[in-house]
């Protein structure tokens, strides 16, 4: 049995020794009762807990804020003692993550799979900051075991049910290490997030989609797809450049006639850019055309910067009603994080968070 977690060396250094049943007491003490502190291990013999405490210690170093309605919570967890961070891009080992709760312990973290990203939308801040790494699969899992924690701490029957890939970075071009990650979630022995709570989030990586579309586990998909053809998608997305939406579209397609599984078109509202209701009714014909069935549309305010704004009310209300006539099922997402920003697009490992 294998352990993910950012000092596994060190463990499994020091349980090589030790009876085989004892990395068993380990894997289920981090991971099923989601211990902070190796003290809290108390089926361990002492002499092994002191020197876990001494050469492993269990603390994930972060800084939280929290929303003004307790929903949201913002961590930025300092991966900067990994030997592989770099510290370019001026973000250092810092990636942030983001706890949503709905309530009814519906709980969702939204995770990052890399420190910055490479594709540079025009909108988001991510993009803006430049490119650092990749995330291993255990420095992804730390993310929601950090909010496990956090919850434990709330109550014992508090716990991460949803888990969505739509943080820092694009998933697809991180796609093993984000893989791994994924299994060890939907573990029962682990976190046991059931398949259908987790969503991989893409701008449009082809050959990733269609590795997806292969996998024997049931996540959900989402396309950020924001334009409904290619000019306006090339201007906004550069990644759009070298896949077109015709291509992107088939491989979405073709994800859905394998996976018989639902497609989430992500699509944000800015102002006087897509939101148009010429531009609705684009959209609705180019979903219907290129993928038949087995998709629905989200429809998000944008998180406002200083080149972009986000479409009225109204104006969303209307683009919504066309896809709606047009037959097509579409959603709003509901405003969450803002006033920390933990929001959609928002997140960028600034180093302004106070603990």
């Amino acid at each position: 049995m294998k352990i993910y977690f950012m000092n596994i060396k060190k463990i499994q250094e020091i349980l090589k020794d030790e009876p085989k049943f004892r990395i068993k007491q380990v894997y289920e003490a981090i991971f099923a009762k989601f211990i902070e502190d190796w003290d809290e291990a108390t089926n361990l013999p002492i002499a092994l807990r002191e020197k876990l405490k001494a050469e492993a210690p269990l603390e994930i170093k972060a800084e939280i804020l929290e929303s003004a309605d307790k929903n949201t919570i913002k961590a930025a967890i300092d991966f900067a003692a990994s030997a592989e961070a770099t510290g370019e891009g001026g973000m250092g080992g810092r990636v942030e993550t983001v706890l949503m709760r709905h309530g009814d312990n519906h709980n969702t973290v939204c995770v990052s799979s890399q420190i910055g990203c490479l594709l540079g939308c025009e909108f988001c801040l991510t993009g803006q900051c430049g490119f650092v790494r990749n995330l291993d699969h255990y420095e992804i899992i730390e993310q929601v075991l950090f909010f496990a924690r956090y919850l434990r701490r709330e109550g014992e029957s508090e716990r991460v049910s949803n888990a969505v890939f739509m943080g820092m970075g694009e998933p697809l071009l991180n796609y093993d290490e984000v893989m791994k990650a994924i299994r060890f979630l939907n573990d029962e022995e682990t976190f046991n997030i059931g398949a259908r709570k987790i969503s991989v989030s893409t701008v449009g990586i082809i050959d990733g989609i269609k590795k997806i579309a292969n996998e024997p586990i049931q996540i959900n998909l989402a396309l950020s797809l924001h334009a409904p053809n290619d000019e306006l998608r090339r201007q906004i997305m550069p990644v759009a450049k070298n896949n077109p939406l015709k291509s992107l579209l088939k491989a979405v397609k073709s994800y859905i006639d394998k996976t018989n599984r639902k497609v989430m078109i992500e699509y944000l509202m800015l102002d006087r850019v897509n939101d148009s209701p010429a531009q609705a009714k684009e959209l609705a014909v180019l979903l219907k055309e290129n993928l038949g069935r087995l998709f629905m549309v989200n429809l998000i305010s944008y998180n406002e910067t200083q080149k972009y704004r986000t479409s009225p009310p109204a104006v969303i209300t209307e683009f919504k009603k066309i896809l709606e006539k047009e037959g097509i099922e579409t959603v709003q997402r509901f405003k969450l994080g803002r006033d920390v920003q933990g929001a959609c697009g928002q997140l960028a490992g600034q180093r302004n968070i106070e603990a």
